[in-house]
């Protein structure tokens, strides 16, 4: 571990903003501002059932996962063509690079859309052709992490998952979002079994809403190498232990958290006592148009209302790069531009 010289407060977010980090854990249809929702609709000739986008914002106020799910897939209805994923997608990595994220691994699904009537393929080539062009015009990666949702059932994940089998070349994992509560990783083992065969990384999200109980079966049914929240799992001292032992990450969403009523105050978020219990926990923004912030915007008012220090800024943004599903040699260049930027930083 880099020991970090310290930072006072009034530095610190200077320091956050400039720092090298990569983002693990955002869903791209939740990146959709209502800028471009409204933007998009006028395109495809479609209505948005507001009147004008501050109406739509206020209408960003969630009790819990699944009011802010309703909203959320009411957004992805404007979405009908490959540009519209592609300009969608080109608008987060733009945010994401002056974010200074060097790297991210983009969550999306199928089913929304095939749903709406659109392809699997309309989708997968609007967003990978935005990741193209931010490695030659941006200067970032960006991979991609195709998630089930988990409140279909398993045959409509597998169904996805041969849908996106001409693209395999273009994803880098497979993951599961949605619904929580009432819908366990067991449910579905068996494509991730063959996703797993097919070699595509794992994640799943577990213990957000969820009970620990979920942390434990995605890492031991699903075979996950990382898991998406997990802010539950401090409540079981064993799967804490397990977590740390085995080094497995931890992509937390605050701002989401917060939003989602996870937490009742980001003072009282356990991202701080995560790191001090030696996880390998993140920072993300999850649906950043949606919760109130992205990557940056997490960092500076997480950190603002648990008094966290640049040692933790250091620590959390090593470990994003460590937990990425690149390869170590680029790890290593990341890091090392983290230890630069903390080395040279006044």
């Amino acid at each position: 571990m880099m020991t970090v010289k310290p930072i006072s407060a009034q530095r610190l977010p200077a320091l956050l903003a400039r720092m090298p980090k990569a983002e693990l854990h955002m869903h791209i249809e939740g990146s959709l501002e209502p800028e471009l929702m409204f933007a998009l609709a006028a395109r495809n000739g479609l209505q948005v059932p507001y009147a004008d986008v501050e109406t739509l914002r206020r209408a960003y106020v969630f009790g819990n996962l699944q009011e802010f799910l309703d909203i959320y897939h009411a957004g992805t209805l404007v979405l009908r063509s490959e540009q519209d994923f592609y300009d969608m997608t080109w608008a987060y990595l733009q945010r994401a690079a002056a974010d200074h994220v060097l790297h991210t691994e983009i969550f999306f699904d199928t089913q929304t859309h095939t749903g709406h009537g659109l392809s699997a393929d309309t989708v997968l080539n609007g967003l990978h052709r935005a990741c193209v062009d931010a490695k030659t015009q941006l200067g970032i990666s960006a991979s991609l992490i195709l998630c089930f949702l988990r409140h279909l059932s398993e045959a409509e994940a597998f169904e996805a998952l041969e849908q996106a089998m001409p693209h395999l070349d273009k994803l880098v994992g497979i993951g599961l979002a949605s619904s929580e509560v009432g819908h366990p990783p067991e449910k579905f083992a068996r494509v991730f079994a063959k996703a797993r065969g097919l070699g595509l990384r794992l994640v799943a999200h577990a213990g957000e809403e969820g009970p620990p109980a979920y942390i434990w079966s995605a890492l031991d049914v699903l075979k996950v190498e990382r898991i998406d929240h997990g802010v539950q799992s401090m409540k079981d001292s064993a799967l804490v232990a397990r977590l740390k032992q085995a080094r497995i990450p931890l992509t937390v969403c605050p701002l989401s958290n917060l939003k989602l009523r996870v937490f009742p105050s980001l003072a009282q978020h356990n991202l701080g006592a995560m790191l001090d219990a030696g996880l390998m926990a993140t920072v993300n923004s999850d649906d950043p148009a949606y919760f109130g912030g992205y990557v940056n915007d997490n960092f500076t008012q997480t950190f603002a209302a648990l008094g966290l220090t640049a040692q933790h800024a250091w620590q959390l943004a090593y470990n994003s790069f460590e937990a990425s599903f690149i390869d170590v040699s680029a790890k290593r260049a990341y890091q090392a531009q983290l230890a630069e930027l903390f080395e040279t930083f006044e």
